[in-house]
């Protein structure tokens, strides 16, 4: 590694960033080191941007999604040598260090948190799996949300159906792949124009999230299923539309949300999701290092939703994320680099 540089919020809602050199990292413990080929936005980075809602030390980087080439690796590591393509998600909102953030040219990436990248998958492809793929594990699989059974590969057996509201979304595409995997019936809401996108990540039954009746048309074709419960991917006016889903089922009558502020109903259960909480339980190891690889490898896994690309360079970041800001339909920015 040479010199590192990257593009920096130098004071809460400044504008634009603002790239300039960053300091050199090594990597301790089970961490690596990443070149960093490819960078994803996301709509928390424009949000802390333009309205420094969340608690961090100016002058900040922010980004979570990386993919790029191991330079370096900690003690204690055996899963990757210099080389390696990797994708990880950067753990900075979590560790509160400028080294675990994406927006630089090199980002620091827990092992747990950090998944072989086969030759066949472009690091643009590869980039925007980890976010997304990290919040839905949260919300699925650890014992304090839905609780279900891992993702296996081959994949796993198992009854009842899980509703993932916004399944074209990014956590929403990534937990639709990892519920099938895990061996349970998807259900998921979407707009008409990304039904055949989200079938063919494996969604069983979709339904349109505009039709003044999805409520019932959910419930419906819920009769005579077991819930094995609810991922709202979306927020806002979706998650009350999901619990009245959860509430009218037979089930686990809990709501995993991507959005806080949510008081839970009696009776049902309501929690947000921080993307990050895996790294400290099984669920890190399980997906990041037992499942996504052999996944990525045999195809049965699919980068999603599709990356598109922005710019090239740090000084395209600002750029990237103003676009997001305008939103987007199953897609996710891309800088690369």
């Amino acid at each position: 590694m040479t010199t590192n540089s990257a593009a920096w919020i130098l004071e809460p809602k400044a504008h634009p960033f603002v790239v300039k050199e960053a300091p050199t990292y090594t990597p301790e413990a089970n961490e690596i080191l990443v070149k960093n080929h490819a960078l994803a936005i996301a709509p928390v980075d424009g949000g802390i941007q333009t309205r420094a809602w969340f608690p961090i030390t100016y002058p900040a980087i922010l980004g979570q999604d990386v993919a790029g080439e191991v330079v370096a690796i900690g003690p204690n590591v055996t899963r990757f040598k210099i080389g390696d393509r990797v994708i990880g998600h950067g753990a900075g909102f979590a560790t509160k260090s400028i080294r675990d953030f994406a927006f630089q040219n090199y980002t620091v990436i827990l092992t747990n948190m950090a998944s072989e990248l086969p030759d066949n998958i472009s690091y643009e492809e590869g980039c925007v799996v980890p976010l997304g793929l990290s919040t839905a594990s949260c919300g699925l699989f650890q014992d304090d949300h839905l609780g279900l059974q891992l993702p296996t590969e081959p994949r796993g057996v198992n009854s009842g159906v899980v509703l993932v509201w916004g399944g074209a979304s990014s956590v929403g595409s990534n937990a639709i792949q990892l519920v099938v995997s895990a061996g349970y019936e998807v259900f998921t809401t979407a707009s008409p124009k990304n039904f055949e996108i989200v079938k063919k990540l494996g969604a069983s039954q979709v339904f349109d999230y505009n039709s003044p009746t999805v409520v019932q048309e959910i419930t419906a074709a819920l009769q005579g299923k077991t819930l094995a419960g609810a991922l709202d991917c979306i927020g806002f006016v979706a998650t009350p539309m999901t619990v009245e889903v959860v509430r009218k089922s037979e089930g686990n009558k809990f709501v995993s949300t991507v959005k806080p502020g949510f008081e839970s109903p009696e009776g049902i259960t309501v929690k947000h999701i921080f993307g990050t909480t895996l790294k400290d339980n099984h669920v890190g190891k399980a997906i990041y290092e037992d499942f996504l690889p052999k996944a990525l490898k045999v195809g049965t896994f699919t980068p999603a939703p599709s990356p598109l690309i922005a710019g090239h360079g740090l000084e395209s970041i600002q750029g990237a994320v103003d676009l997001q800001a305008k939103g987007t339909s199953a897609q996710k920015i891309i800088v690369t680099l």
